[in-house]
């Protein structure tokens, strides 16, 4: 059956009621509000209730910078965690839910693939339990109550050249990137230039991710700064009283979404936030509460190791008190031959040469992992049905050469089977001890810290500030903002800030164009290259290919 589509192998599975899921993990009814018979909210609030309780062992799976091969690692996480309930080990996913941008742009279903899925994969894949929507009308909101503010007289002194919130919607729409509203008269507003986000990029998703509770949360979005008034001070949500409003419409989003793989181990999906620009990582609460309840969590970060491991490491670990017990790096044979040069159209030919040149992406990522943080790395290799012997002997060869295990993970093709080697590793190597280390102190300023990612983690001979760029970082230091964590945004294909420098470049200097503060969040945002908030639709959206019958059933999700 694995000619099937992701869609077709997932409807074709018997799902388990959500309550019967999670009964041997001692959870009731009561603990759980159903969204129908397969989906339901787990209650924040228990983390307090469960402080006490011992934590289980947190697996973070990370990749190799991704290339359009593909790399596979929502599909290799949830195959690991497969793979350790079928050897007996009391388990949990803790994944982000996909944005529907992507979703109809370029990347299509984001919920693993083949026989290793999370369920109900349509309902993931669309508008879910609401989280997002919920998301962006708190966003809006905010801005409606900014714009008003304005428009009755502007009692804070709001410059409106330096208001900094923009509206955002779940889309890709290039158009809405930049615009001008207010327009047709004084009732209509105060005409100004504008623009909106991707709501996964919107700060309101970070803080929904970080928060640790609704009080953590109000407190959270009261400290968003969305202007600067003409004496170039933070104007905030709290100065437009608009949290509480805000907090009420997140009542149900801050409950992390219950649902299950195709094996029936309960999956925690929720929060979204982008890792190229954004913070890459699902929900704290999702986290601790899974680590409450099982023995193994097994957690993803958006992206390469540059990107989504290094934002879990020095924003949400750091942030939300949280350690990973081992880290997965996921490869395949075709996207390290794209990393060593190799042509799309040309992957299916076997090139041991090509994987060789690309291994140095890989092992720059293990030297991260293992000498920057400090933790035990395992390598997955996700099996593609033409990946040839010499090729993945390459592999197992350079990895020997560093004293780094290596597994095949071949999940996609036999789920929790295919997974068992790796998730034996896995266990094996969270008995080591380990001490983890953070790429940057908080005290050093916002440029060593800029410096030390680019040198530590991306390999680069350090940075390049434009003026506009110092001219932030003076700002936000002089405001207070200085010791806060920085979220790079950065392109996801390259350790550099190029998308077309692959494998593992050297000597770089990454530009700065930008920095603006998340207060909320805790974080310094960082926009480098030509990274963008909003993305575009691609000339072949995969919409076109998104239908459905009159029966209801779905096609083109993968």
């Amino acid at each position: 059956m694995t000619h099937l589509t992701d869609i077709g192998i997932a409807n074709s599975i018997e799902m388990a009621p959500i309550k019967e899921v999670v009964a041997s993990f001692g959870l009731t009814q009561e603990d759980i509000t159903l969204y129908g018979n397969y989906k339901a909210k787990l209650d924040a609030s228990q983390i307090e209730e469960l402080s006490e309780e011992k934590d289980g062992k947190l697996i973070l799976v990370t990749a190799i910078n991704p290339t359009p091969a593909g790399e596979g690692k929502t599909t290799t996480s949830v195959g690991l965690a497969d793979g350790l309930s079928s050897l007996g080990e009391k388990t949990m996913l803790a994944l982000r839910e996909p944005s529907l941008g992507p979703v109809f742009g370029m990347k299509g279903g984001a919920a693993g693939g083949g026989y290793a899925q999370v369920v109900p994969m349509e309902d993931i894949n669309l508008h879910f339990t609401g989280d997002f929507h919920a998301i962006s009308a708190a966003n809006n909101l905010l801005a409606a109550m900014l714009d008003n503010h304005i428009h009755h007289g502007n009692d804070l002194n709001i410059d409106t050249r330096q208001i900094t919130w923009k509206r955002v919607v779940d889309m890709n729409d290039r158009q809405l990137r930049y615009i001008v509203d207010g327009l047709n008269g004084k009732t209509n507003g105060v005409p100004r230039e504008d623009g909106f986000d991707i709501t996964v990029a919107s700060e309101i998703m970070a803080i929904l991710c970080l928060a640790d509770n609704m009080s953590d949360l109000k407190e959270r979005l009261k400290a968003i700064v969305v202007a600067y008034n003409y004496d170039d001070k933070a104007v905030t949500a709290g100065d437009l009283k608009a949290e509480g409003a805000m907090s009420v419409l997140l009542k149900d989003a801050i409950h992390p979404n219950l649902v299950q793989t195709l094996e029936k181990t309960p999956a925690l999906v929720h929060g979204g936030p982008f890792a190229n620009i954004a913070h890459g990582c699902n929900s704290v609460i999702a986290t601790k509460l899974a680590l409450k309840y099982a023995d193994y969590v097994v957690t993803e970060a958006g992206f390469g190791a540059d990107l989504g491991a290094e934002k879990f490491i020095d924003i949400k670990c750091r942030l939300g008190g949280v350690k990973p017990d081992v880290v997965v790096l996921v490869a395949t044979v075709r996207a390290l031959k794209m990393h060593g040069g190799v042509a799309k159209n040309e992957l299916e030919i076997e090139n041991g040469e090509a994987v060789e040149k690309g291994l140095t992406n890989l092992v720059k990522h293990i030297e991260t992992i293992r000498e920057v943080y400090g933790l035990p790395v395992v390598v997955a290799i996700n099996k593609f049905p033409l990946d040839t012997k010499k090729e993945l002997q390459v592999i197992h060869e350079a990895c020997e050469k560093l004293d780094i295990p290596v597994e095949l993970s071949d999940v996609w093709a036999k789920g929790g089977k295919g997974g068992e080697d790796l998730a034996r590793k896995v266990i094996e190597l969270a008995k080591t001890p380990s001490e983890l280390s953070f790429t940057y102190e908080l005290t050093d300023t916002i440029e060593e810290k800029l410096t030390k990612i680019v040198q530590k983690i991306y390999g680069g001979a350090g940075i390049e500030l434009t003026a506009k760029a110092r001219k932030d970082i003076k700002q936000l230091e002089e405001l207070g903002f200085g010791d806060l964590p920085i979220c790079m945004a950065k392109t996801q294909y390259s350790l550099s800030d190029n998308p077309a420098l692959m494998g593992a470049p050297k000597d770089f200097i990454v530009t700065i164009r930008e920095l603006k503060v998340s207060a909320g969040a805790g974080f310094i945002v960082a926009l480098t290259g030509n990274i963008m908030t909003m993305p575009g639709l691609p000339k072949t959206p995969a919409a076109e290919n998104i239908d459905i019958d009159n029966e209801g059933n779905i096609t083109g999700l993968f």
